[in-house]
């Protein structure tokens, strides 16, 4: 089995960091937990919540392999759906006025083992229906098919996000305390991050939606 292109995987880990850093459910949640409970107990639930990506990574493997063995107008169809989907999501990231991040919010709360954290942030990400849509809509934009192993090639690029995903998050949760207060004091900058996010979203969905 036949490895991704290098061209391939930076065009999507550029992606990808992208939307990571964009202010949303997980990277908050990753934030809050830090702050309210410290660098170890954020870090743990943000390694949790990445590693919950590769339940839906798997799901996408295995629908994107089904869907391409049955026909590949049905694959063409998925593509343009998830090409309308991320442009749908583009649009109210660039619609949108930013998430303000109140760190008065983060609260002191009791101490919890960090397997307990780790296994809450990933039943949270991998029970997630939003992100199971998301990895149909975003992978496909990456997977040359004239390369064949549309299975292998989803599930490296999945792997991959999650890779980078664990990284970022867990450097989200060991600087939570600083970045906090950054965005506290910079409540413009989430907007901009959702600008940034939006403008790809929308680049890629249009580029799914008109390449064959």
């Amino acid at each position: 089995m036949a490895l991704i292109q290098p061209d391939q995987l930076l065009s999507f880990l550029g992606a990808a960091v992208l939307l990571t850093l964009s202010p949303g459910p997980d990277n908050l949640m990753v934030l809050s937990m830090g702050i309210s409970r410290g660098r170890k107990e954020g870090m743990a639930f943000g390694l949790g919540c990445a590693l919950g990506c590769l339940s839906h990574t798997a799901l996408a493997a295995l629908g994107l392999s089904a869907l391409v063995a049955a026909s590949h107008v049905a694959f063409t169809g998925l593509k343009i759906c998830g090409g309308l989907y991320l442009l749908w999501l583009g649009v109210q990231a660039l619609r949108s006025k930013g998430r303000a991040f109140d760190p008065g919010q983060a609260r002191s709360q009791p101490r919890e083992p960090l397997s307990r954290l780790f296994v809450k942030g990933l039943v949270a990400n991998a029970i997630n229906p939003k992100v199971v849509v998301f990895f149909l809509a975003f992978l496909p934009q990456f997977v040359r098919v004239s390369r064949g192993e549309i299975g292998w090639q989803t599930a490296q690029l999945g792997i991959a996000f999650t890779v980078q995903a664990a990284v970022l998050f867990g450097l989200l949760g060991y600087s939570a305390g600083k970045i906090g207060l950054w965005l506290a004091r910079s409540p413009r900058t989430g907007m901009w991050l959702d600008r940034i996010a939006g403008s790809v979203f929308s680049v890629l969905g249009l580029r799914l939606i008109l390449t064959r």
